[in-house]
């Protein structure tokens, strides 16, 4: 095996940079040292520097390949962040020969660099923290579109090809400190990618929103990843926050959420030591019972357990939906929708039935008590469409967003308005045709619909993180404004892109934002998200016969969902919904 320069002096000095008080004496044992009759693996040593994820940068990394590998059979794979770490190659060669662990291919990656113009005058720009602490999809791409593929045109010392397994199940993905969570972040926003961490010392504190790691995984409905968490009680305690309280909420939170997780506390600092001596231990853990699957747990969050139904997962439905706007279902719970200015039904079958053209393309749509489909327009028109397939103009000068119907036929519109200007506005139309503003000053309203009992109406301002809440008046207008739902935002985002909404019979809100589903009580907090496989989600409807069945387009597909709830027509009879625990 070549030697190996395992980390700058600088990135040493990071991870070293505080006090590592220890009464522990965390010594490697004989799995981290070379054994006699072990094969040994080779380690090479490339450069990358033509990432469009984080252009300018470039970097080193290393690949391990076992002596056991074979071209003819794709590799498992462990990615390493800040280099090669842990003894890691010694401890795969060991734990490989004793076949505790797969034949697997390690990756060991170092952060990007923006090399000054002139070294002598200048630093170059450092991107440890911007890649690894932040939250968000743009690292695991880098690994997934970028450096991965790269890794498959090398070939080892003696000609063999390195194939790596796409089977997310075959992957693994690890790092210290701000590492670890990159690695946590990469398995998190790309399950498909990576089913397996190993964490040690992370940073799960407010450098860059690692810190509601804890909160979020509360929430989400669980994905299917094993974690190792490593930490030490004489950790970091800075401006960021406390390590060592940070990683046991993480342990919390993960076991609250139903994920298989392991851990390893000590005494240590914010150092390797201790990760090192625990390193080969983690592995076999990680690896156990593989090939089985890693599988996704089942979460304690009580609002989930009474939505989810069991068994019961997002199915995409068969077709092109990457024109699609506003989603809609009917007295029988039959899905409407419109393509381009064509209104077309979806049938049990699962095919869509063209119905109408109105001329126009919707940008939301909602049925009304008497049977017609109200379609509002972003060029400034609302029509009204009936099962004949007739359409009527009702009202011009409204730039619509969204549209919905009350039981007694009075229409609420949004009015997104330019960016930037707050003007937004909420219209309401009554069924004598007769229109006026009812609220302004929303940076960009969007989604609307009305609460179980019709005596709320909720507006998404999608330029914030904010759902408003208003009660109706006996007139239909609006009083007692407030900003009520709190949504979660994405780190790459300043908003939270909601747009459609729907409530559900028991007064639960469904949103449709960039992080997926979030769905909140009456009080308006969020207490779960259903991700969606294909990212955010721009329309939501409930469907089916019974009006159980959620639908959401995602990233130009059709999703539904069947849930153990069942959704509340806005133009129907209002029903009170039962009082929510404050």
């Amino acid at each position: 095996m070549k030697s190996l320069c395992i980390l700058p002096l600088l990135l040493m000095s990071l991870l070293l940079a505080a006090p590592a008080a220890s009464a522990a004496d965390y010594t490697p044992g004989p799995d981290s040292r070379p054994q006699p009759g072990v094969p040994k693996g080779e380690v090479l040593k490339f450069s990358f520097e033509s990432s469009k994820v984080f252009p300018g940068t470039y970097r080193d990394y290393w690949v391990y390949v076992p002596a056991q590998y074979t071209p003819d059979k794709p590799a498992c794979l462990y990615v390493n962040q800040d280099g090669v770490q842990w003894q890691a190659p010694t401890v795969f060669d060991n734990l490989i020969h004793k076949k505790e662990m797969p034949v697997t291919i390690g990756v060991f990656v170092m952060h990007g660099r923006v090399r000054a113009r002139d070294g002598n005058t200048a630093l170059d720009r450092f991107n440890r923290s911007y890649e690894y602490d932040g939250l968000g999809d743009h690292y695991a791409r880098f690994l997934a579109e970028e450096l991965l593929p790269d890794v498959e045109t090398k070939k080892t010392s003696d000609g063999r090809a390195i194939r790596l397994s796409r089977n997310p199940n075959d992957r693994a993905i690890g790092g210290s400190s701000s590492g670890a969570v990159a690695a946590f972040t990469a398995a998190w926003e790309r399950p498909d990618q990576f089913r397996r961490v190993f964490s040690a010392i992370g940073t799960y504190v407010g450098l860059r929103g690692a810190d509601r790691y804890p909160t979020l995984l509360r929430k989400y409905e669980p994905k299917p990843l094993r974690v190792f968490l490593q930490d030490g009680s004489n950790d970091l305690n800075i401006y960021a926050g406390d390590w060592w309280e940070a990683n046991q909420m993480m342990e919390r939170a993960l076991t609250f959420a139903g994920y298989e997780v392991e851990h390893a506390w000590g005494d240590g600092g914010h150092n390797g030591a201790h990760g090192t001596a625990i390193f080969p231990d983690a592995m076999r853990w990680l690896w156990k019972d593989w090939p089985q699957p890693v599988k996704a747990g089942r979460s304690r969050n009580g609002m989930l357990n009474e939505i989810l139904a069991a068994g019961e997962g997002w199915q995409a439905v068969s077709g092109d939906w990457t024109a699609v706007s506003g989603l809609a279902s009917d007295a029988k719970g039959e899905l409407w929708f419109h393509e381009g200015a064509q209104a077309q039904r979806l049938g049990a079958d699962g095919q869509a039935a063209p119905v109408s053209t109105q001329g126009k393309q919707p940008s939301g749509q909602a049925f009304g008590p008497d049977g017609r489909l109200y379609t509002v327009t972003g060029d400034g028109h609302v029509f009204a469409l009936d099962m004949d397939g007739k359409s009527k103009k009702l009202a011009d000068d409204i730039r619509g967003g969204d549209v919905v119907a009350a039981s007694n036929g009075n229409l609420y519109v949004t009015e997104p308005g330019p960016a930037g200007a707050a003007a937004s506005k909420v219209w309401l139309i009554r069924p004598n045709g007769r229109k006026q503003v009812v609220d302004t000053g929303l940076e960009a309203a969007s989604g609307v619909t009305l609460s179980p009992d019709q005596t709320l109406l909720y507006v998404a301002d999608r330029r914030s993180h904010w759902v408003y809440s208003y009660q109706i008046q006996p007139d239909g207008t609006l009083q007692a404004k407030q900003q009520y739902y709190w949504l979660h935002t994405p780190d790459t985002r300043e908003d939270s892109g909601a747009g459609a909404m729907r409530v559900d019979r028991g007064g639960r809100l469904y949103v449709a934002t960039s992080l997926g589903v979030q769905v909140c009580d009456q009080p308006g907090r969020v207490n779960c998200i259903l991700p969606l496989p294909n990212g955010p989600v721009s329309s939501l409807s409930f469907g089916g016969p019974n009006l159980d069945t959620l639908y959401a387009v995602s990233g130009g597909k059709l999703y539904r969902r069947k849930l153990s709830v069942a959704g509340a027509h806005a133009w129907a009879a209002p029903n009170k919904p039962p009082v929510p625990g404050l």
